[in-house]
């Protein structure tokens, strides 16, 4: 009896796994966590509790204040997704956002030095700027 419950138990969060790799920010909405930063392949990403237009602005707030230079923004599905590039040194940075709903904003940060190799750290330090700023 005992050994069935453990692999049932076992199976359940396997399969919660590999939803929860693929939709980390839906995990991290339903568990309420909003300004949690979570690492991703490139770089870091957070749940923002303000409308996308707020985290815009204070986005490129912060890219002015960190020396970010912005070259490019673009925008598609009616401004729910935007995305911000700019150069920082030898840095490619790109801010993603992405409206949830009218009040929670995805946001993600990346900091690319070339085509294999990232730097999590400033985009973390990005990201944290960009979350301050909408509380």
């Amino acid at each position: 009896m005992r050994v069935k419950f453990w692999r049932e138990a076992a199976l359940a969060v396997a399969m919660a796994s590999v939803g929860v790799g693929a939709a980390g920010g839906a995990a991290a909405a339903a568990a309420g966590a909003a300004g949690a930063i979570y690492a991703t392949t490139r770089g870091v990403e957070s749940l923002v509790a303000s409308p996308i237009d707020r985290v815009v602005a204070d986005a490129e707030s912060v890219m002015k204040g960190m020396g970010i230079v912005q070259d490019a923004t673009s925008s598609d599905n009616g401004g729910a997704k935007r995305e911000l590039k700019g150069k920082h040194g030898d840095l490619d940075v790109t801010v993603q956002l992405e409206q949830q709903d009218s009040a929670t904003t995805k946001v993600e940060v990346s900091a690319r030095k070339n085509l294999a190799e990232w730097d999590k750290d400033y985009a973390r330090q990005v990201l944290e700027r960009i979350v301050k700023a909408a509380h």
